[in-house]
């Protein structure tokens, strides 16, 4: 017998998206997906129905509707719907189809025959309910930033995936010709997605750790050429001490996950922090920071 899940359904709005995601992750959903139906676009969430009743789910909307108005948005039109264990496992996989991503990156879901050649990279993905398919802007951009850093596979660069989700960044960084790759994520599903989808591309060289950035911190002697970061700013602004700690000295971060009117307060942060701006790159309402470490600051 199986177990009943809620599933929320949302209305996509780009500028609410973080918010949303971030209460969602607040209420206790043990997946999220960002998915488009009949040209339409919507945020999917997914909790056991052992743990939360109809009362919750109409807490959950009135808290959504106090977040968006804070922010001076009308809150989307929200519903939910028991649906049985599989139904959530595989509903969502008929909207997923294969896409490319900036000048090299294929994603194929892995139930997707990928073609026999192809000039791609391709990065084959079952995510579960880990974030990171491909689809969401924060995703693409923090990809495209890879195929501009990776670029001399032969410096045998370390790279920290912070905030992993489904693997889809540590994958692409190996295939990129990283030479070792440091992976956290506070999810177990994130975890267990990333090492499956590692598997499933035959990737190797990428360390997997239940946590945050802490856990990379108590690796002696561990140092990052790069570090990519695609979580919400607020959390990425604490962890800013932290990565100028791990980084080389002319060592690089990618942060992504961040709203276009967030972006200044993180550079200024950064720069504060001994880091020069290289570049913003900005895709609809989301934006990602890459930057460089200044010389002689450790």
């Amino acid at each position: 017998m199986t177990t009943p899940w809620w599933e929320i359904k949302i209305n996509h709005v780009s500028a609410l998206e973080d918010t949303i995601f971030w209460r969602l992750q607040e209420f206790g959903c043990q997946g999220t997906a960002l998915m488009k139906e009949n040209d339409f676009w919507f945020i999917k969430a997914y909790i056991p129905s052992i743990t939360k009743e109809t009362v919750d789910l109409a807490a959950l909307s009135l808290w959504l509707k106090q977040d968006c108005l804070l922010q001076g948005f009308e809150c989307p039109p929200i519903t939910w719907q028991l649906i049985d264990d599989e139904d959530w496992a595989s509903s969502w996989k008929n909207h997923w189809q294969p896409m490319d991503i900036g000048d090299r990156f294929s994603i194929y879901p892995a139930w997707i025959e990928t073609p026999q050649e192809s000039e791609r990279i391709i990065i084959r993905l079952d995510p579960g309910s880990a974030f990171g398919t491909g689809v969401h802007a924060t995703t693409q951009l923090c990809l495209e930033s890879l195929e501009m850093r990776l670029d001399e596979p032969e410096k045998e660069l370390i790279i920290a995936d912070i905030g992993c989700g489904s693997g889809i960044l540590s994958i692409g960084a190996k295939l990129l010709g990283a030479k070792e790759v440091y992976a956290t994520d506070i999810d177990p599903l994130a975890i267990k997605a990333t090492k499956e989808n590692s598997a499933l591309n035959h990737v190797e060289g990428i360390e997997v750790f239940l946590g945050s950035i802490d856990q990379l911190m108590l690796i002696h002697g561990l140092k990052f050429d790069g570090i990519v970061c695609n979580i919400l700013a607020e959390v990425i602004k604490t962890m800013i001490p932290d990565m100028s700690k791990m980084i080389k000295p002319d060592g690089w971060i990618t942060l992504s996950g961040i709203l276009v009117d967030q972006s200044l307060e993180i550079a200024n942060l950064l720069e504060q922090d001994g880091w020069t701006i290289a570049s913003l790159w900005k895709r609809g309402e989301w934006s990602c920071l890459n930057a460089r470490r200044l010389p002689n600051v450790f």
